[in-house]
């Protein structure tokens, strides 16, 4: 009651200017061609992933699933789970497009890990790929940061691939990591 009383009040104090200064708000943009693009990764997916554990050592296989939601069609949310090497790993993927920067954004977490990686990247001309640029620790070489790049290959409707690759010394990229998803 008291917070009707104090509406009320603020009204009376100001006028009715307030009142149809709040009734002309600006129209919200519209999502672009490129906020489209990210539709059609939402739904609920199964993945078999590969990843190589280093030079000498046989890559490690796991499953996953996937549930991918937009977010106002604007924003991918992208929630997996899978067994890594015997633990259960979570991990929250978000993808938008900034209009402002002419680039996709977006960040990623997951409960093996303590950083949150920021993204930036742009689809391929043939509207297939999304490629994605970041920084983050080298799970090599404890103490230093390198590039990685995270690609999104849209194979059809109901299959993409996720692939994941570090700058070498040589600035080369070297893929270490490779899932497949498919439409449940």
């Amino acid at each position: 009651m008291k917070i009707w009383m104090a509406i009320l009040a603020a009204f009376a104090v100001c006028g009715s200017d307030s009142w149809a200064f709040a009734q002309e708000m600006p129209e919200l943009p519209k999502p672009q061609k490129e906020h489209e693009w990210l539709a059609q990764l939402a739904g609920d997916w199964t993945a078999s992933m590969e990843c190589s554990m280093g030079p000498d050592q046989p890559p490690m296989k796991s499953e996953a699933t996937q549930t991918s939601k937009l977010l106002g069609d604007r924003w991918l949310i992208a929630k997996s789970e899978g067994d890594m090497g015997g633990q259960i790993m979570t991990s929250v993927l978000t993808i938008g497009y900034d209009p402002a920067k002419k680039k996709y954004v977006g960040t990623f977490i997951a409960s093996c890990g303590n950083e949150l990686w920021t993204y930036e990247g742009t689809v391929s001309p043939d509207g297939k790929k999304l490629v994605l640029d970041t920084e983050g620790p080298n799970m090599l070489t404890p103490g230093k940061t390198s590039k990685y790049q995270e690609v999104i290959e849209i194979k059809d409707k109901d299959h993409y691939v996720y692939t994941s690759a570090i700058e070498g010394e040589d600035g080369k990229l070297v893929q270490f990591m490779k899932a497949d998803y498919k439409r449940k």
